[in-house]
């Protein structure tokens, strides 16, 4: 094959037999949490191969075509051929954001955190919207997604919602959603039809495997609260106290989960969220003064706006990073956000 540089395809071919090699091995389900990493691995490496081997051999095929135009004008092929032009700009479009996926944690899943802002039913309204958009985005994505705390509002929608995702670069692509979203619609809940802006904060945070991570938890520093849980977990989850809630008393973070059947199961569930965000707490530190030392601008933005959704007296869903806009508002709130983290990714 003629394709090399970034996309190194002899490493991922020799990394393909490697992993081939290991799965041969006897003992391989030993350890099925690391069985299944290889497995995944290993499937994501050869749909890349094969994605960008597609693409190759699409090309070729129409530079072939484009031969065939050159002897003989004909309009079907200049259409065949146009058509063809827009799948080879997409599908190159889609190989050149995986090759920018090469940050520290890019590869990892992530943690994402929905938090409804002022505005009582309408912001809570708004950031169930958002929990909707993001699930219908896993679903497109294929990624495992699941729910490990979830607060309803008092009227309608949630005032916040904890998800772990799972999948190929889940942090690489989710990890351009950080930011603040902001709504401006006609309000379904004002009986005078007056229009209402909300917002929703949304965190993205790698979740770290628990293998590398090196957190020291003193259990003195942790305060323990179970109660009855509001979701509709498993069975009993609604009758006994089975939510946990751990509070890390020295950095004032709070960690809950009651979407487990057991107060156990959620326990552990938490530890583990903990964990990560103690780590990603160190990680930030250590970035902060790595800032100070280079006498960098230590501005992290994490309040700042960066996407608007306009439903009226227009249609227009704007990022304010890239100016990158559309105005399909219902086919992006129906999970179609490639187009906002494509141009982030490649922008960034």
């Amino acid at each position: 094959m003629i394709y090399g540089g970034h996309f190194e395809p002899d490493i991922k071919n020799e990394r393909i037999k490697e992993l081939e090699d290991l799965m041969n091995n006897p003992n391989f389900w030993d350890n099925k949490k690391e069985s299944e990493k290889t497995i995944n691995e290993l499937n994501d490496l050869k749909n890349t191969i094969l994605t960008v081997s597609e693409l190759k051999n699409k090309i070729i095929s129409n530079i072939e075509l484009i031969d065939m135009l050159k002897e003989e004008n004909d309009d079907n092929l200049k259409e065949l051929i146009q058509n063809e032009l827009e799948e080879i700009k997409e599908k190159y479009k889609e190989i050149k954001v995986t090759v920018l996926l090469n940050g520290p944690y890019d590869h990892e899943n992530a943690i994402i955190e929905i938090h409804s802002g002022a505005g009582g039913t309408e912001a809570c309204d708004w950031a169930f919207m958002l929990y909707r958009m993001y699930q219908r985005y896993f679903e497109h994505k294929n990624y495992k997604y699941e729910i490990i705390d979830e607060q309803p509002g008092e009227e309608a929608g949630i005032k916040s919602v904890t998800i772990l995702v799972k999948g190929t670069n889940a942090y690489g692509y989710l990890k351009s959603e950080k930011g603040v979203h902001r709504l401006i619609r006609l309000s379904p809940f004002d009986s005078n039809n007056r229009r209402h802006t909300s917002f929703a904060s949304v965190n993205i945070s790698p979740l770290f495997d628990n293998n590398k991570v090196n957190v020291e938890i003193n259990e003195n520093d942790l305060r323990i609260d179970v109660y009855r849980s509001s979701g509709c977990g498993g069975q009993g989850v609604n009758t006994t106290d089975s939510a946990v809630r751990i509070t890390h008393i020295p950095t004032k973070i709070v960690v809950t989960c009651q979407n487990e059947r057991s107060q156990i199961q959620n326990k552990e569930k938490a530890m583990e969220v903990l964990k990560n965000k103690l780590y990603q707490l160190e990680l930030e530190k250590r970035e902060q003064e790595m800032k100070k030392i280079k006498g960098e601008n230590s501005d992290i933005n994490f309040g700042s706006q960066i996407r608007s959704y306009i439903m009226h007296p227009y249609s227009m869903v704007k990022d304010h990073r890239t100016n990158t806009e559309t105005s399909n508002v219902v086919k992006v709130l129906d999970g179609d956000i490639d187009i906002f983290i494509n141009d982030y990714l490649m922008k960034g």
